[in-house]
This record gives structure tokens, C-alpha cells and sequence, in this order.
């Protein structure tokens, strides 16, 4: 399904014709082919023609949230996109879509517009994990073929492998209408926390080389959301979150510790101490350590830096801010441990300005 001269194709699942034939027009208006399904069962044997599934919330026999369960547990499908189409607007109903293992969710009355954002998006998305996945196997296999004797070019291969990461990261932020100086910044500061802490050198670097993925996640989100220079609406703000999924997703292979540690800081930077965050809402030392430092770091370097929609604060002001959130945004003892070492923050920050 990766070939990259035919086009892509969406397989549409509903149990209404007219449906079936408004949603295809659209598809195909956007330059995709695609598969019909009436029924859940049919939809299951029919996978290995889609690219992304668009499938209804609401049909008889199987349901679509039944469907997406299944689909996720089919070796092979874990990662394949799946936006669930759906008339119930009921928050409860899209998180339940969510822990199904839905990739989105849009509401009937389908708009053309936003079904053209989101398809776009997802399918963007799949191909940044195909390459991360196919480069992985490439890495696997390479290093399979070594020997001891080859311990110079497996460590060449290590490093191309980090670059390749941080340039996929990179081009995360770069979408953001950040630079690649925030990621030097913010990963340089988790590592010299990491450092303080008394982690050893290679839990430093471990940190230093998984934190820049850490809103990886935020390639699958529409720009219309990602660079409104005025305040998110809340349903654009439910979608900006799932950037933490998002980038979970995009990093799961547990046969690589950097990708493994930075799925873990991408699903949890935005957690807070006292239980408030997201995604899972997770409090306290719950929290992964990593995450917690990485939530630290991130937020500094977010309010000391220009955003589409804020000016960047003074250092002074920055701290002021980030002492308040002491004990309920963030770790305490992580949140001292920074303003102890305030005056090597700076100077990474000067080393590694815009």
C-alpha cells in the first residue's frame, strides 16, 4: 500500500446509500479513489485496499466503535488511520471513539472542507510513519548484519539514526512556525536537568535525544488550528490536544529505546502535578519522570519564544509564571531544581538563540 505513483485510497463504511455517495464525491472530488462498505463485516475484509478508513458510528449488527476495535486488533492495522464519522456530538461519545482506537472523529453533517483537512492530514501523518517505521526495519536489519568488529559504522548508523529522528522532529516545529533553535534549547535544558538530578551519561543523553519529539504529534494537526493567531475554540482545542496521542502513535516501536522514551514524552509533557492535563490526566509521580522534565523545559522555552499568537515574555516574567504553577502545573522539586541552575539555562538559551 506504499507505493507512491497510485493514488490513495479511503474506504468508506456506512449502512446508508446516500451517505455512501455523498462521502465518495467527496473523496473523489479531493483526488482519492475509494472502496464502499454497508456493514462492519464487509469493512474488515477489506482492509488491505484502505489507506485510511472513514467510517459511521451508527450502523446495524456491528457498530463503528466495535469495528475500530477489531481493526486494532489485526496484526498489521494498529497504525492504520481511522476517522470515525458520527452524529452524536456528546463529548463522552468522542472520547469513547477515541479509547476504541479512532485516529479522529468528524460530525454529520459532513463538511467538504473540514473532511478535506482531516483526510489530508491523517494521510500525511501515515506516510511520516511509514518513513520512521520503514527506516526502523532498515536500522534492525543493518544492525543484524554486524558484528562486534563493525562497532565504528553501527555507531555511524546510531547517528544517522538520532538525525533522522531530529529531523523528523524538527519538521514538527518547523510546521509550527518554531526553529530547530527551540529544540536545541528545550532538549539541552531537560539533559542538564537530567544531569542535575544525578541521572549517568547515558540516561543524559538517553534525555538529551528523545526529548525534541516530544510534539512530533502536532504534523497530523490542521494548520487552520496550529497557527490561529487568535484563541482556540474548544473543539479546536480537543483536536490540538490529540497531538499528544498523535505523536505517541508515530513513536511506538518498543525495539528502540529513543523512539520508546520519546512516545512516553510525547504522551506526557502536557500533564500536570495536580492532575489537570492531558491526556490521560495523569497527577503526581505518576506522571514519568521524563515527562515531567520535559514539561518544565518545554514551557519555559515556549513562553520565552515568539508563538503565532503571543509575543515572547522576558526571562523574569517567564519565571514569575512558572512560579506559580510550582506544585500544580509542575513537579516542585523539578521546578527548584531548574531555578537552581537558572543561570546555565541562560546560558544555553544564549548559546542557542533564534
Amino acid at each position: 500500500m506504499n507505493d507512491s505513483d497510485r493514488r490513495l485510497v479511503i474506504l468508506i463504511v456506512d449502512d446508508e446509500e446516500i451517505n455512501l455517495k455523498v462521502l465518495s464525491g467527496f473523496v473523489e472530488s479531493f483526488g482519492y479513489d475509494y472502496r464502499l462498505s454497508d456493514s462492519g463485516h464487509d469493512a474488515l475484509e477489506m482492509l488491505d485496499q484502505a489507506d485510511l478508513v472513514l467510517l459511521d458510528v451508527m450502523m446495524p449488527d456491528m457498530d463503528g466503535f466495535e469495528v475500530v476495535r477489531r481493526i486494532r486488533k489485526i496484526p498489521g492495522y494498529q497504525d492504520l488511520p481511522v476517522i470515525m464519522a458520527t452524529a452524536l456530538s456528546d463529548q463522552r461519545d468522542r472520547l469513547d471513539a477515541v479509547s476504541a482506537g479512532a485516529s479522529d472523529f468528524i460530525t454529520k453533517p459532513v463538511d467538504a472542507t473540514e473532511l478535506r483537512i482531516r483526510l489530508d492530514a491523517h494521510l500525511r501523518l501515515k506516510r511520516y510513519h511509514d518513513q520512521v517505521m520503514r527506516y526502523q526495519d532498515n536500522l534492525e536489519r543493518l544492525v543484524a548484519e554486524r558484528t562486534q568488529a563493525l562497532e565504528e559504522a553501527q555507531a555511524a548508523t546510531v547517528a544517522a539514526h538520532l538525525e533522522t529522528l531530529r529531523r523528523l522532529s524538527q519538521a514538527a516545529e518547523y510546521k509550527d512556525e518554531e526553529t530547530a533553535q527551540h529544540i536545541e534549547r528545550m532538549s539541552r535544558y531537560c539533559a542538564l536537568m537530567a544531569e542535575k538530578l544525578g541521572m549517568d551519561k547515558e540516561e543524559v543523553d538517553l534525555v538529551l535525544h528523545a526529548s525534541p519529539m516530544h510534539d512530533i504529534g502536532k504534523i497530523g494537526i490542521p494548520d487552520s488550528i496550529l497557527l490561529k493567531p487568535g484563541p482556540l475554540t474548544p473543539e479546536e482545542w480537543d483536536i490540538m490536544k490529540t497531538h499528544t496521542v498523535i505523536g505517541a502513535g508515530i513513536l511506538d516501536s518498543p525495539s528502540s529505546v529513543y523512539l520508546e522514551q520519546g512516545r512516553i514524552i510525547a504522551l506526557s509533557h502536557h500533564e500536570k502535578w495536580n492532575g489537570s492535563g492531558y491526556p490521560r490526566g495523569l497527577a503526581g509521580e505518576d506522571i514519568p519522570l521524563y515527562g515531567r522534565i520535559c514539561a518544565v523545559a518545554d514551557v519555559f522555552d515556549a513562553l520565552t519564544s515568539r508563538r503565532p499568537y503571543k509575543q515572547p515574555y522576558s526571562n523574569e516574567k517567564a519565571l514569575s509564571i512558572m512560579r506559580e504553577g510550582r506544585g500544580t502545573h509542575f513537579d516542585p522539586d523539578l521546578l527548584d531544581l531548574f531555578m537552581d541552575n537558572i543561570d546555565s539555562v541562560f546560558a544555553i538559551q544564549r548559546q542557542y538563540r533564534d
